[in-house]
């Protein structure tokens, strides 16, 4: 058995703030579907015809806002595989999103990270190597 993430589904305060994140991040990314329920809550499905990311509207605000790496339950961030972190790296700061993580140094992968509107940090990580074995070591970080 193979496993592929499809979908995840996120809620938010911001749909539209979440997009626009997001299709910094991912320019080949589109709206699949924008829809309001019968009680009128939006939800919007945004990526390829192959994956994507749901996102649903809050209706309640957090007693705190959510802090990545607080070591409270919940994901500290979601990881992407990109082919050029630079170019990500570049279009999120000229869009005025904030790095939350500098630049790191491996031989053998860059990995970038930002914080999207609703606090939560996102891992993009491009691999410069087909080798498994160097892509997935650890103790060259």
């Amino acid at each position: 058995m193979s496993a592929r993430l499809e979908h995840a589904n996120l809620c938010v305060r911001d749909i539209d703030g979440m997009i626009r994140f997001l299709k910094t991040a991912f320019p080949e990314f589109r709206i699949r579907a924008d829809h309001k329920d019968a009680d009128g809550s939006r939800w919007v499905h945004v990526g390829t015809d192959d994956s994507y990311l749901a996102l649903q509207a809050a209706d309640t605000s957090p007693e705190r806002p959510w802090e990545p790496y607080s070591g409270l339950p919940g994901v500290n961030h979601l990881g992407f595989e990109v082919d050029d972190a630079e170019g990500l790296r570049d279009r999120m700061l000229a869009a005025d999103y904030e790095e939350s993580t500098v630049p790191n140094s491996h031989p053998f992968r860059k990995r970038v990270y930002f914080l999207d509107p609703e606090g939560n940090d996102w891992e993009f990580v491009q691999y410069l190597s087909s080798d498994r074995e160097k892509r997935h070591d650890y103790q060259l970080a």
